[in-house]
């Protein structure tokens, strides 16, 4: 891939003088995600009204094969987006309406006598499925939230003994309404950092509003959404996503980035080491979205804040003077150096 101005030699800088990346395996490239994810884009914008930063997130989500949390108010479209999604690819689609009496079998799935064989028969949940829109996330019992920590970290689900895989692309994508807080259960951290990030739709702008009135007003967008690629592509693009390359000193500065998290007076508990591994898998995501092979900096800058924000709990002096998690993040970003990005250093 042709790179920028200039590229090489900050590679240099950043102690990678004998570039020795290769050309992946894989029939899919870069170019390929550009392209194919540039169509899956096209499709969810017909859909989701001028919201390209929270599109693009749920791309990256799903080339990282992570899991995404959709955090807001109702009505600003957190279920159509995650509708779309799966209505882009042409491959299993799961929607569970957590409610408080939901059971943890009715995720994972249940073994049921059959008489005629005489044996336990395996009745799958709703977990089993490529793309799984879990709404209203917090409003199930706390354990019955539980029971997508396995499925979410190992992509697996054990049942009596029985362990069952799940088929790739996996991804959970989970809505819940923070303003609206009776009747609900909020989510505990270790069931947050599953979630690989987390997006706030936020009101759509005068222009897109109107839009919506036009192409919404007489009937589902959704109905008319087709599959515009399927499974298969989208592990070989996903395949592709890990054979993006990042310098040893980009690593150095993602590790420094969620350091500063456990060091900040204005947390009280900092990003973990998984949160570590999977801004990783993001910015290369991201890179590859942007026509790169290779990761700098500013893609990890760019997804500090979504990544890393709902991992983190604030002091009670932040609490006090009213910081969120997001400005938080900014701000030891902010205070981390960046690799020095001048040519042949």
């Amino acid at each position: 891939m042709t790179r920028p101005d200039g590229t090489k030699g900050w590679l240099v800088s950043l102690g990678v003088e004998n570039d020795t990346r290769h050309e992946t395996a894989t029939h899919h490239t870069v170019a390929d995600v550009v392209d194919v994810m540039g169509r899956v884009r096209a499709g969810i914008e017909s859909v989701i009204e001028g919201k390209r930063e929270a599109v693009d997130l749920a791309l990256v989500v799903l080339l990282a094969e992570g899991h995404l949390l959709v955090e807001d108010v109702p009505g600003v479209g957190k279920t159509m987006l995650a509708k779309a999604i799966g209505r882009s690819i042409d491959c299993s689609v799961r929607r569970v309406q957590f409610t408080p009496d939901l059971l943890p079998s009715d995720i994972t799935g249940v073994s049921i006598w059959n008489s005629e064989t005489r044996d336990f028969e395996f009745k799958p949940g709703g977990i089993f499925a490529n793309v799984v829109v879990g709404d209203e996330i917090n409003r199930a019992s706390p354990k019955t939230q539980s029971a997508l920590l396995e499925s979410m970290e190992e992509r697996q689900v054990s049942v009596d003994g029985t362990t069952y895989l799940l088929d790739a692309p996996f991804m959970v994508v989970a809505t819940q309404n923070p303003i609206e807080m009776e009747g609900t259960y909020p989510l505990p951290e270790a069931q947050r950092d599953r979630f690989l990030a987390r997006l706030r739709m936020g009101y759509p702008t005068q222009r897109a509003e109107l839009d919506m009135l036009d192409s919404h007003g007489s009937s589902d967008p959704l109905a008319r959404m087709s599959p515009v690629t399927d499974a298969e592509t989208v592990r070989g693009l996903i395949h592709a996503v890990t054979q993006v390359f990042v310098a040893p000193a980009v690593k150095a500065y993602l590790v420094s980035v969620v350091t500063a998290t456990r060091t900040s007076r204005d947390l009280r508990l900092g990003a973990s080491p998984r949160a570590s591994l999977q801004l990783l898998r993001a910015v290369r995501a991201y890179a590859a979205l942007q026509g790169r092979d290779y990761v700098t900096p500013d893609d990890v800058q760019a997804l500090a804040v979504p990544v890393l924000a709902h991992r983190v709990l604030l002091s009670t002096e932040a609490q006090l003077a009213r910081r969120s998690a997001e400005d938080v993040i900014a701000r030891a970003v902010a205070e981390v150096r960046v690799p020095d990005r001048t040519p042949g250093r």
